[in-house]
């Protein structure tokens, strides 16, 4: 862990109730929800199958909602700026809610939350709110508190960063 009266550390503790704004707009292209069935075998119809899903209530194919749930790599890669901590880890989620479909070719972003900013073993451990939104439709399509360790420049950790026994 930085020092107490390091810089770097009081600089992401500050972080802790801030707003972090909106991430840009990501198309949710087929393509990409193809790749996503791909690399996890999930070939659900109602994702990949157009011919199929336009006869659906939804009118065509909806992004799975893992695949949304996965764009919190991009987003807070592009929202959470941590100077003097080059290495951030996705630790987990502390909850998730799939609220609306997100229509294949419509464009998705996230408005990011610091909730809290935690002391870890070896670095800091942040817990952000993320409320993805498609363009033109006003309920969110997802929800979900997510968990980040940061580590600062020069960490060389081994085992479970994570868990203050090892």
């Amino acid at each position: 862990m930085a020092t107490e009266g390091d810089p770097r550390l009081a600089a992401v503790l500050a972080l802790a109730g801030r707003r972090l704004g909106h991430s840009d707009w990501l198309e949710v292209t087929q393509e990409r929800v193809d790749r996503f069935a791909d690399a996890t075998g999930d070939h659900q119809w109602l994702h990949v199958d157009p011919q199929r899903a336009r006869a659906s209530r939804f009118g065509g194919t909806i992004a799975p909602g893992f695949l949304v749930l996965a764009l919190a790599s991009p987003i807070l890669a592009q929202l959470l700026r941590l100077p003097g901590y080059r290495t951030k880890v996705n630790y987990g989620c502390e909850w998730v809610r799939f609220l609306a479909p997100v229509p294949v070719g419509s464009r998705v972003r996230a408005r990011a939350t610091v909730d809290a900013v935690d002391e870890a073993p070896g670095g800091v451990r942040l817990t952000v709110t993320l409320v993805y939104t498609v363009e033109g439709q006003r309920v969110p399509a997802c929800t979900a508190r997510v968990l980040v360790l940061a580590y600062p420049d020069g960490w060389e950790g081994s085992g479970n960063p994570a868990r203050a026994d090892t």
